[in-house]
């Protein structure tokens, strides 16, 4: 469905400028945002000056100097516009109407403040910005409305650049669905993964821009769905194409292409502000969201007894009792947690009985006593508030800790992969029992997620998860279903692998969540920090060098995701999407995606044992989160995002990363001074393995590299040799940890690591160690225009 962007581009509400600019532009996106905040300043500063009645010849210079300036970028400006008007005949009307309107502008402001050659400014015989005081108000406000106008015009081109490349995705797809060949599936297909580039880089660009967070999160949900979806298509085709009699490949592929639909309408509906049929969208109601709401009009009461009805509280608090439901009907909560929930949920309905009875009396008597009741009544009622939203997030988080644990092993999806390549029908009916079962555990446990998930994103993103394993637990089944038919099958087996790592994606992605949602609970929002090598604008790193820029030709940029074989490539600005080679560059990129995401996991792990540490300023941890957020930061690079931009900064942060590593060296021969006899030399021997491993990276970061092919290579072994590391570094923790408990027994080295921290959320005070976000799925702020997509053959 085409949707057309000029019935969406923005303009609805007010402006955010003091100044008034159109009542009807609303901008929605932060690239419009900044470009109007340096006139807003100059304006702001012309504004401040028409009334100070002390004028020096410095004063009414700087005035003049102002006006000009602001004229001629406005005469830039329009430039521009025009520009734009005529390459887009379906806007030039408008978009000229608001170009003249702003050059108007721009010149009554240069004439208004034309004052330092004027011996007497406040002269009636010429209108300057000190006579005619009102007149500079109107052309400022005239010039914020239009120059706003021009840039929310200019937003329609780039709304319907992202539903013109929608509509080509579209198209192709279905031609996909038609063919009948494999050789007309590879041409269709090479097609395909150059429009889905442009399309990801259009609204990877536009979901970094948006304002809105809520929107930023379902923008980030439906790319992430094309994402993962678009192996399991190519795959999903495959197979059909190979097997196009087996009625369970024809379900498996067809619904791949009917939730990438899906996620392409959905991305429209973000982008345009709209809603297929014109229907509104509902918000998600959570028990937090409720909760809160509750509370506030609750405590509204203490400074108006009469700004709502008794009749409006207690519905409210119907509702939030109604949603509490979900929990105590249940299958998966504990008899404690429900028994909990009823007993608050009853002494809710109590307190509020008590709170309306003293409010009424407030309102028709208000003395000292009644006052002091109903204040203790607000406070009883919000505290009772809060003790259900703490029993409803423990029973949530907990249920959510058990089943992620209890499934981390994923023995059902192992067995559904045995059983199928040996064509056991029998035993593929009974894991695919058990994996519904497991699916329809996980959708309840995302249902619970939600209402305590604490803000608007990450409910979207525990929709998202629902929905994700609502989906793929079905189509994991009729994918196992076919290999089970064609057992002997390369593809049929090659596509239940893509859609089980799919599913294992999505638990581990669950871990990360959980560990959000318990962070927004207990007020933590810091960020995972950062180990910057890089010289950034502002901090003065005097150790590090400055990056030269390197040519295009030597220099490999990587732009993509990466989950396990799946990998998205930009190759120098390029695409090298060709499925009838399979040779040296696939293979190479299949391997650095999948160090890559090794390396994500070992940082989890060494984030983990860090944590673990009483002593966070002990120099080991010191020294082994400074190593897992560089690592982290290679693994990003690995992704197309993050700080790490070209190959040049990879190798930088490798020899950074190497040298971290040999201060932890010394540190541990240190260590070994304090130890007992008999652990020193265990300890030595992994110290010696550390500095041995860190020189062999030292080496390779520095080795030259001419060429694609050669850039490759050495990029491949700084990942692995830093993999390496990493996996060492896993294992000196705990090693570490037990030697100085062993060494200071009864001291208290160590606390126990409490659950579902968030990975170093300690930041540090070194500057080196600036704040990171983190960056996974569901709760990803995509910095820095993130992911251009190339899609890649991997067999």
């Amino acid at each position: 469905m085409a949707t057309s962007p000029c019935s969406s581009s923005g303009v609805s509400s007010s402006s955010s400028s003091g100044l008034g600019a159109d009542a009807g532009l609303e901008i929605r996106t932060r690239s419009v945002e900044q470009t109007l905040v340096p006139l807003v300043s100059q304006i702001t500063t012309l504004i401040n000056h028409k009334d100070k009645p002390k004028r020096s010849d410095k004063t009414l210079q700087a005035i003049q100097r102002v006006g000009q300036a602001v004229n001629l970028a406005v005469g830039r400006f329009v430039t521009v516009g025009e520009a734009i008007a005529n390459e887009n005949h379906e806007l030039k009307e408008e978009m000229s109407v608001a170009c003249i309107e702003a050059r108007r502008a721009g010149e009554t402001i240069a004439q208004l403040t034309d004052v330092a050659s004027l011996d007497h400014p406040e002269s009636d015989s010429h209108i300057t910005i000190f006579t005619d005081k009102t007149g500079v108000v109107k052309a400022a406000r005239l010039l914020l409305s239009s120059v706003t106008k021009v840039l929310v015009l200019a937003d329609r081109i780039v709304i319907k650049q992202i539903i013109t490349s929608r509509n080509k995705v579209l198209a192709t797809m279905e031609q996909l669905e038609k063919v009948s060949s494999f050789q007309e599936f590879v041409q269709i297909f090479s097609q395909f993964g150059n429009e889905m580039v442009e399309f990801a880089h259009l609204t990877g660009d536009r979901q970094n821009d948006l304002k809105d967070e809520k929107k930023k999160a379902r923008m980030a949900a439906s790319r992430a769905v094309l994402e993962k979806c678009t192996m399991m298509l190519l795959t999903a085709s495959k197979t059909c194409l190979r097997h196009p009699d087996c009625e369970s490949a024809r379900i498996n592929k067809d619904g791949v292409f009917h939730r990438m639909r899906l996620a392409l309408e959905q991305v429209i509906e973000i982008v345009t502000d709209s809603r297929p049929n014109g229907e509104n969208e509902m918000a998600p109601i959570s028990i937090y969201s409720g909760i809160k709401e509750f509370k506030n009009k609750v405590e509204g009461l203490r400074e108006n007894l009469y700004f709502l009805s008794k009749e409006n509280l207690s519905t409210m608090l119907e509702v939030i009792l109604e949603h509490t439901e979900d929990f105590t009907d249940s299958a998966y909560t504990s008899h404690e947690h429900r028994e909990h929930i009823l007993e608050l949920s009853k002494q809710a309905k109590m307190e509020l009985e008590q709170l309306v009875s003293v409010w009424m009396q407030a309102q028709n008597q208000k003395t000292k006593d009644l006052m002091e009741d109903l204040e203790v009544a607000i406070l009883k009622t919000c505290q009772c508030m809060n003790e259900l939203k703490r029993e409803v997030h423990s029973a949530a988080t907990s249920l959510a800790a058990d089943l992620l644990k209890y499934h981390t092993d994923h023995m059902v999806l192992k067995a559904l992969k045995i059983t199928g390549v040996e064509g056991n029908l029998e035993a593929v009916a009974e894991y695919t029992c058990k994996l519904s079962e497991q699916k329809e555990q996980l959708v309840e446990m995302c249902r619970l997620l939600r209402h305590v998930s604490g803000t608007e994103p990450l409910e979207i993103t525990c929709i998202h998860a629902e929905d994700t394993f609502q989906v793929t637990g079905p189509q994991i089944i009729s994918a196992a279903e076919t290999l089970a038919l064609h057992p002997s099958s390369k593809i049929a087996k090659e596509n239940l692998e893509v859609f089980c790592e799919a599913w294992e994606s999505q638990l581990s992605d669950m871990s990360l969540l959980l560990r959000e949602i318990n962070d927004v609970f207990e007020g933590r929002r810091g960020e995972k920090r950062v180990y910057l090598s890089l010289p950034r604008p502002g901090k003065h790193n005097s150790n590090l060098k400055t990056l030269k820029p390197v040519k295009l030709d030597t220099e490999v940029r990587y732009r993509h995701f990466s989950k396990k074989n799946f990998h998205f490539f930009i190759l120098s600005e390029e695409c090298v999407f060709k499925c009838h080679k399979y040779g040296y560059h696939l293979q190479e990129q299949a391997k650095i995606a999948k160090l890559g995401l090794e390396l994500h996991l070992l940082t989890s792990d060494v984030d983990s044992e860090t944590e673990k540490w009483e002593d966070q300023e002990n120099e080991i941890v010191q020294h082994g989160q400074g190593m897992s957020s560089m690592a982290y930061s290679m693994y990003l690079f690995t992704r197309g995002e993050g700080l790490l931009k070209t190959t040049q900064d990879l190798f930088h942060q490798a020899e950074i990363f190497a040298t971290e590593g040999t201060k932890l060296a010394s540190a541990l021969h240190a260590l070994s001074d304090q130890v007992h006899n008999d652990d020193k030399p265990l300890l030595l021997l992994e110290a010696e393995k550390l500095i041995s491993m860190c020189k062999q990276l030292q080496i390779t970061a520095k080795a030259s590299a001419q060429g694609k092919s050669a850039t490759f290579t050495k990029v491949d072994a700084c990942i692995l040799k830093t993999r390496n590391v990493m996996t060492l570094l896993c294992q000196l923790l705990p090693l570490c940890c037990k030697l100085l408990r062993k060494n200071k027994a009864g001291n208290g080295c160590l606390k126990p690591a409490p659950p579902w921290k968030e990975d170093r959320l300690r930041t540090g005070t070194n500057a080196r160690t600036p704040e990171r976000r983190v960056d996974t799925f569901g709760i990803k702020s995509l910095e820095n225009h993130v992911t251009n997509m190339t899609f890649l053959e991997s067999k």
